[in-house]
């Protein structure tokens, strides 16, 4: 089932990048694993997801057990800064950086690891209160600030849309997060770079690819 389940996403994935001007492979699929065993989560790799997300650290470290490096993980659910000295030494991309007290503390941590830490901004573009993330305003100060640290390097943007049961409704979202990496870019920081544009999950995914996703973080439609 997994491994079908992962073929028709793929084909998903294709066929909106190619409707977006893109190829399959500008996107980035993270298979997020936060419902599931390490051994569902081996079979997604068996599969040929080799990008896996975690909400949690603690569910990170469990599977990590197992897994190990197999995957490229993901930490992508909101990271308290006591828990950065747990994964510096085992994530590929943390996606929800949301202040500068927590950038500083992965800087430290990474420093003492060896290792720079690939990180994105999230950035809360709905406004809804429920949600973590910076508001698009607060994007250009804290761009500023990051420029400083030595061990992060900026990769681009993180955001989460609204639930819907219409899709297309998120497309002004993804826009809006799409907008802002362009108008970052244009400031030309240093060791700021806006390559990425993680938007898009089970639900929504097409739709944030259409609006300039690189990576799209999918859990349910992979597993159900």
């Amino acid at each position: 089932m997994i491994q079908d389940n992962v073929k028709r996403v793929m084909e998903e994935i294709a066929r909106a990048a190619a409707a977006s001007g893109r190829k399959p492979e500008d996107i980035t699929l993270v298979g997020v694993t936060k419902t599931v065993t390490a051994a569902q989560a081996k079979e997604l790799i068996d599969a040929g997801v080799t990008n896996l997300g975690e909400n949690r650290v603690q569910s990170l470290l469990d599977k990590y057990e197992t897994l190990k490096d197999e995957p490229a993980w993901h930490l992508i659910g909101h990271l308290q800064t006591n828990k950065v000295k747990y994964i510096a030494d085992k994530v590929s991309m943390i996606h929800s950086v949301d202040s500068l007290k927590l950038a500083e503390e992965i800087d430290r941590r990474f420093q003492m690891a060896g290792r720079t830490a690939n990180i994105l901004v999230q950035v809360n573009v709905s406004g809804e209160e429920s949600k973590f993330g910076i508001q698009p305003e607060d994007a250009f100060p804290l761009m500023e600030s990051l420029s400083q640290l030595k061990n992060i390097q900026v990769c681009g943007l993180m955001t989460m849309a609204p639930k819907t049961d219409h899709p297309d409704d998120c497309r002004k979202f993804f826009y809006g997060l799409h907008k802002l990496s362009v108008d970052i870019r244009d400031k030309k920081y240093d060791n700021i770079n806006m390559g990425q544009l993680s938007m898009g999950m089970s639900g929504d995914f097409r739709e944030a690819i259409l609006e300039g996703a690189t990576i799209v973080r999918i859990g349910s439609a992979l597993f159900q």
